[in-house]
């Protein structure tokens, strides 16, 4: 009896430790600068309307800031809206796009686009083609996306990188690139 517990014990250790491994490396590494962005066209929200985007009619405006969230309304990712809605105005001085993704469905992002992007920028599915290209998968097998803010230059390049878990740091980043990009 003794012998099949430690059995089991050993099987739910070595098991969990391949789940977490799996986990934390679903898109461990995101595009690397200098890679070519993915085109991908959408259904998007602003202001609680939907519409049809893709990225490349974007690009002939000037840089997107492409950023990708966990999940509509939760802690994080609102404090992350709220901060882009709060800088919207200065991306757009510096000619830029910003538009957030996320696994969720299009009508819940249609109210977050209201309630916490405060009808300044678009929020859009990111669907599995998606996902995969831009290396965003938050785990294996679920259809969220980690938190990964991407600068893409008109020619579709990516000219910056922010992952990191904590919504702090994406818009700062994000934009004193966009800043240098509209001063050279």
């Amino acid at each position: 009896m003794k012998k099949w517990i430690v059995i089991l014990l050993a099987v739910a250790i070595i098991g969990g430790s391949a789940f977490v491994y799996n986990t934390r490396s679903a898109n461990a590494e995101p595009l690397e600068i200098g890679a070519t962005a993915p085109d991908f066209t959408t259904t998007g929200a602003l202001a609680g309307e939907a519409f049809e985007f893709s990225l490349s009619d974007k690009l002939k405006n000037g840089p997107v800031v492409l950023y990708f969230f966990p999940k509509v309304f939760t802690e994080g990712c609102t404090i992350e809206a709220n901060m882009f809605a709060e800088a919207t105005a200065d991306f757009n001085a510096a000619g830029a796009t910003v538009i957030g993704m996320s696994g969720d469905d299009i009508e819940g992002l249609k109210k977050f686009s209201v309630s916490e992007c405060r009808n300044k920028f678009a929020v859009a599915p990111a669907d599995e083609k998606i996902i995969n290209g831009y290396q965003v998968r938050m785990a294996p097998g679920l259809a969220m996306t980690n938190r990964t803010s991407y600068v893409i230059d008109r020619q579709g390049k990516i000219v910056f990188v922010h992952s990191a878990t904590k919504p702090h740091g994406h818009v700062a980043g994000t934009l004193e690139k966009v800043k240098a990009l509209s001063e050279s």
